[in-house]
């Protein structure tokens, strides 16, 4: 697929998740209904999606292609299984569309494991890139969503893997409308002598960039600023990043479980609960999960993103709709561009 490429098509594994088509087909005519320029291709088995297909309409849908697949991952199913013994799966054949260039990127809300590891093998890492990352977004105070990577791909990294990332979510937050996106490194604190080696180093290499002009590197924040909105990447390494977005999830549970019990209780409760309802409303919608679903799977060839595997269908178009924006923003030529100019030497003051 060309970088000139406008008109975002989403090869959609239909199959993928707890739920199967009777969510991700609804999501796709959602999507097209929003975006008249959008296509998608509904990978899965014929019979299984066929009911589905005729009450969305997307069966005769001028903007859907249909593809077969014969067999299914299922939420259980070993990697090894995924990569060796189901090479005709909607997942996997998803992923080969992106690389035969009938889509510009992949959406699944199948078994993570097994995505990461078929995607990786069918598409491969982009130059300049040792390990893809999982890059996700979280709600903030600022009333946005910071990108946080990586979520788990890679729980060992080295000083140049965190560079690396922070190129792959500065192209990614780009397409989602941050322009010039003000990266942060996480840390135990936000001066330079704080964390371990690696990390030191990795804020070597981030201010170099940032001086080159290459990045907008902010230095250091803690897991606290990740909710705050200072910054609109957070980098950080895959056990650390995982640990962080587990606790996100935790919270936002609790906050919707006082909720719930406070309605629950007396009736003077009730009333202060009552009175409350629109600010406690527009807090339950802030902290919806559903809203920032789709995480991508940065560092390949070409774009995949994993949505939750329990989706419903309003959470799984917000995974489409990333793809969408990644698809149009370009963001796989965007990294390559990046790196490119961290590979070039800088230009000496007055060069032309």
């Amino acid at each position: 697929m060309t970088p000139q490429a406008v008109t975002p098509i989403l090869a959609v594994d239909v199959m993928g998740g707890d739920h199967g088509p009777s969510v991700t087909l609804p999501a796709c005519r959602a999507l097209l209904d929003r975006h008249p320029t959008c296509r998608v291709v509904l990978v899965g088995q014929p019979e299984a999606m066929h009911e589905m297909l005729q009450r969305s309409g997307l069966a005769s849908h001028p903007r859907a292609e249909v593809v077969a697949a014969s067999e299914v991952v299922a939420m259980d199913d070993a990697v090894e299984v995924a990569l060796r013994r189901k090479k005709d799966s909607s997942l996997r054949r998803a992923i080969e569309l992106v690389k035969d260039g009938r889509a510009h990127a992949c959406v699944s809300a199948g078994n993570t494991g097994a995505l990461m590891a078929v995607a990786r093998y069918v598409l491969k890492t982009l130059p300049g890139i040792d390990r893809p990352a999982i890059a996700t977004y979280l709600p903030n105070a600022a009333g946005g969503a910071t990108l946080v990577l990586d979520l788990g791909a890679n729980v060992d990294c080295e000083a140049e893997h965190l560079l690396q990332f922070a190129v792959m979510g500065a192209a990614f937050a780009a397409a989602g409308g941050h322009a010039q996106p003000r990266v942060g490194l996480l840390n135990i604190g936000e001066e330079v002598i704080k964390g371990n080696e690696m990390i030191k180093r990795a804020g070597e290499l981030l201010r170099e960039a940032d001086s080159e002009g290459r990045l907008r590197f902010c230095g250091n924040v803690e897991g606290n600023d990740i909710f705050k909105g200072g910054v609109d990447i957070v980098v950080c390494d895959g056990f650390v990043g995982n640990v962080a977005l587990k606790a996100s999830e935790g919270v936002a549970q609790m906050i919707s479980g006082m909720l719930r019990e406070e309605f629950g209780r007396g009736l003077l409760s009730r009333v202060a609960a009552l009175c409350a309802l629109p600010v406690l409303r527009r807090l339950r919608r802030r902290a919806d999960h559903r809203r920032y679903n789709g995480a991508a799977l940065l560092g390949l060839r070409g774009l995949v993103l994993k949505s939750h595997g329990s989706a419903d269908a309003f959470a799984f178009e917000q995974a489409l709709e990333r793809a969408r924006e990644a698809a149009e923003g370009r963001v796989v030529h965007e990294i390559e561009r990046i790196l490119a100019t961290l590979h070039a030497p800088p230009q000496a003051d007055g060069a032309t």
